[in-house]
């Protein structure tokens, strides 16, 4: 059996979202074996089937001061949101770095600032946010309303940092969808049974992190079939591996054409993406592709996890290395925790330690 490509010397060097469920769903626990089991539940808004639109948005906690003022506030607002869902709207919170320093509460272990990667462009007024909620419904108008609702119930203690409106291209039921490259986005995601695994911590919570991700569609696109599909490593059409014929087909690293050659190239995005380069360890991923006009169309990139360290390594080599990171630019970015759904008698905000 032959190696992989060596990995370069700088790979070597580098080697509160709560889901509040509205119509759409209930609390419920993740699927696993029993010893993986969150011990708290978990909601609707991170693991089941995505709705056509999404509408991300980030708070700030209003005021400069921290102590207990301020975090009360906070907690009141968190729990007003929870007590009083909007009907047909999924609301997933996070909570973010800059929020536990403000508050001056300790933050949950692995929840830190990204650092800054290689041809990053990030905007500030698009970045960052003490709290990240993500609304999710099949009707983007829903979305708009349950963002007003949130906006105004949390008006005393919180203020809105920016907006980010994403949408799912058409594509047929249980079909993973495809980005604006016209690729299928999401197929390496972990399937249910082992999301207690990578993505819900024991406690039944769990990490968001965000990017706004510029895609040049039109210099991509323009690209024989061909040459796409080296730059991603699958087949445009169906979507399997380069070297296979079936979208759910294995990944492999090693296979060689008759020439010696790696059919997934070396810099190729499916191979310096792949779990394997991480011990295996996996992220969920929830992208909508977003189109603002004026030549600025792209992905939301939407991904849950247990460390957002695994972000941070996978970022590195694809910012580096990554042939298709020529067609793309990160210009927004942020990370939240996600806390464990409340039990009985007790209210969102109260988690928030």
């Amino acid at each position: 059996m032959t190696s992989p490509p060596p990995p370069s010397r700088r790979f070597l060097l580098t080697a509160t979202t709560v889901a509040l469920a509205g119509a759409s769903g209930c609390a419920s626990r993740s699927a696993g074996r029993d010893d993986e089991r969150p011990q708290r539940g978990t909601q609707a808004g991170v693991s089941e089937a995505q709705p056509r639109h999404v509408l991300m948005a980030a708070f700030d906690v209003r005021g400069s001061g921290g102590g207990r003022a301020p975090a009360n506030g906070v907690r009141r607002a968190l729990s007003e949101w929870s007590s009083r869902p909007p009907r047909g709207v999924t609301v997933t919170v996070a909570a973010g770095p800059d929020l536990y320093r403000k508050l001056r509460l300790p933050a949950p272990e692995g929840l830190r600032d990204l650092p800054a990667f290689p041809g990053d462009r990030l905007e500030a007024r698009r970045s960052g946010g003490d709290l990240l909620v993500q609304l999710c419904a099949d009707d983007p108008l829903a979305c708009r309303r349950a963002l007003t609702r949130l906006t105004a119930q949390a008006r005393d203690a919180l203020g809105l940092r920016w907006r980010q409106s994403g949408f799912l291209p058409p594509h047929d039921a249980h079909e993973t969808p495809r980005n604006l490259f016209g690729f299928k986005d999401g197929t390496e995601n972990p399937p249910q049974g082992e999301l207690p695994r990578w993505v819900w911590n024991d406690s039944g919570g769990t990490h968001l992190v965000y990017r706004r991700i510029h895609m040049d569609v039109d210099r991509f696109t323009a690209l024989p079939t061909g040459r796409q599909e080296e730059v991603i490593g699958r087949h445009r059409a169906s979507g399997a591996p380069l070297g296979s014929r079936t979208e759910r087909d294995a990944v492999d690293l090693y296979a060689k054409s008759p020439r010696g050659r790696y059919v997934i190239p070396a810099d190729a995005h499916v191979r310096l993406a792949h779990s394997r380069l991480d011990g295996g360890a996996r992220m969920l991923r929830r992208g909508y592709s977003y189109d603002d006009g004026h030549d600025d169309k792209g992905l939301l990139f939407l991904a849950y996890m247990r460390d957002p360290q695994l972000f941070v390594r996978v970022q590195q080599r694809l910012a580096s290395e990554d042939a298709m990171s020529a067609f793309t630019e990160h210009r927004a970015s942020a990370v939240g925790y996600v806390l464990p759904a409340p039990g009985p008698g007790e209210r969102l905000g109260d988690l928030l330690a």
